[in-house]
């Protein structure tokens, strides 16, 4: 084999690691950002947060933006780039260690090749003035088999009636309705006691239907409402017609048919409807009052107010802290000293600096993109969800003149207050729909529209997807009868025959 040496040239896209760094703080969330933010501050020593008097902000502090202003708004925190090279802050001239220290890392290279990592947090001792976080302390909530197991203890029962409840209450699924046959729980008891008859089984499980709450343990969802039938006394108006009902004629009243329901139960209009409003104050799915209640907060990064008549985007204060370099450490950083304390002292002031600098940037991408937002979607903020324009990631991506996967990172998990309600950025996002006219009609007006006909309609007679195409059609707006289907069901509206109801 002969061997030869060749040399080619080629092309390839690679991003720094700052660039990367930027990029994976652009799509966290708020509350992702904010943990991230306090990681830093635990793990490098140069990290800081500004005091509020300092009249400096180095995050992403409130900043007022008026996109009407014909005048170019200055860039928020423009004192962050400079406040990190203050001689007064840091006590050390850039002379001194920026011929060291590199302005970009190379493309082949990670923070670990070049700088140490900072020590983790969990070493570190617990302010005595700071506050225990005990929301985020807290054990995980109870589940629906442990509160029935709960239960259970307090129940007197022999060992074999207690392990056919365990192995009903294995059984409930999280709705409290069991997904298994009380006929395959006991033939699989079967096996660990075999002289055991239905019958006991049967008892076991009426034993544990008396459990909180109610209606669970039950085998179907007759008997589930049943169960919780049984609990209310006897004397409502018409109880006796709703236990008829769940019993027997359930399947009619899932199918809306009123005049047959009153045929089968020989009963009047107004009969029926007293029984249904008893029916309805059941819960059908009763195990899920029970079990893991974790509350989901959304955080608004960006505010949005009219004033003067005019519309103002606005950073939330809130979102994170004002953060610095501490100037204690940074003039500890000495020129041309290579121990490896004062190596771990410059490897973690430039970590730092580029940190706030991706902040920065995030910030000044978000404030862009809701600022275009904003401007493309007045009529919304003025009239509602009926006024939404059509806008794709392409349209904003060319005002702010960056890609789209920038835009789409930017709009994911991010939101905006308005005096419209909190929505996310990529609401404001939808495809258009062109009407008589000539112009384009925007996908969430058209839901919004469905969404007002519904709520206006008769309910003994809803309107169909059939009709409901007939009556955008007179607005002008030409949408095909599956398209109505498709929008009504994202909006979890449910078809005309199952709307049907009695006055």
């Amino acid at each position: 084999m002969k061997q030869s040496l060749q040399l080619k040239l080629g092309q390839q896209l690679t991003m720094t690691p700052q660039l990367q760094q930027a990029i994976r703080l652009l799509q966290l969330s708020t509350l992702d950002l904010q943990s991230e933010i306090q990681e830093a501050l635990e793990t490098n020593p140069m990290l800081d947060v500004a005091e509020e008097e300092n009249g400096a902000d180095y995050s992403s502090g409130a900043t007022d933006l008026d996109f009407t202003s014909p005048q170019e708004p200055s860039t928020p925190h423009e004192e962050l780039n400079g406040a990190s090279r203050d001689d007064s802050e840091d006590h050390t001239p850039d002379g001194e260690w920026s011929t060291e220290i590199p302005t970009e890392l190379a493309v082949d290279t990670s923070w670990d090749d070049v700088y140490q990592s900072a020590p983790t947090g969990t070493g570190l001792s617990r302010p005595e003035n700071e506050d225990m976080d005990f929301e985020s302390r807290r054990g995980t909530s109870e589940s629906l088999q442990d509160y029935l197991a709960w239960q259970l203890n307090l129940t007197p029962m022999s060992d074999q009636d207690r392990a056919i409840a365990d192995a009903i209450i294995d059984a409930v699924g999280s709705s409290g309705v069991l997904v298994q046959s009380i006929e395959e729980i006991w033939q699989g008891l079967q096996r660990e006691f075999p002289e055991l008859e239905l019958d006991e089984v049967m008892a076991v499980l009426h034993r544990l239907q008396q459990f909180d709450p109610a209606g669970v343990c039950a085998q179907n969802l007759a008997e589930c409402l049943l169960l919780q039938l049984r609990q209310l006394p006897d004397t409502l108006p018409s109880y006796p017609v709703a236990v008829n009902l769940v019993q027997h004629y359930l399947p009619l009243l899932g199918a809306r048919d009123f005049k047959q329901l009153m045929r089968k139960l020989k009963v009047k209009e107004t009969e029926l409807q007293e029984a249904i409003r008893i029916i309805q104050s059941l819960n059908p799915r009763p195990g899920e009052k029970i079990g893991e209640d974790t509350t989901e907060y959304v955080v608004p990064d960006v505010f949005v107010k009219k004033e003067n008549n005019r519309w103002v985007v606005q950073l939330n204060p809130e979102i994170a802290p004002r953060l610095r370099i501490n100037p204690d450490y940074a003039s500890l950083v000495r020129r041309a000293d290579s121990s490896s304390d004062n190596t771990f002292l410059r490897d973690n002031l430039q970590e730092a600096r580029w940190f706030i600098k991706s902040l920065q940037s995030r910030n000044e991408t978000l404030l862009k993109v809701a600022t275009c937002i904003v401007e493309r979607q007045q009529a919304f903020l003025d009239h509602g969800p009926e006024a939404m324009k059509p806008m794709v990631l392409h349209d904003v991506a060319e005002m702010v003149e960056m890609h789209e996967s920038t835009i789409s990172r930017v709009t994911t998990q991010k939101y905006m207050h308005t005096p419209q309600g909190i929505f996310e950025l990529k609401y404001f996002f939808s495809s258009h729909v062109s009407t008589e006219s000539g112009g384009e009609c925007s996908s969430t007006a058209i839901r919004a529209i469905i969404k007002k006909l519904v709520a206006a309609e008769n309910p003994r007679k809803p309107l169909s997807d059939s009709k409901i195409t007939a009556l955008l059609e007179e607005q002008g707006i030409h949408v095909a009868r599956r398209t109505i289907a498709k929008y009504r069901e994202s909006l979890g509206i449910a078809p005309s025959n199952e709307r049907k109801r009695l006055v």
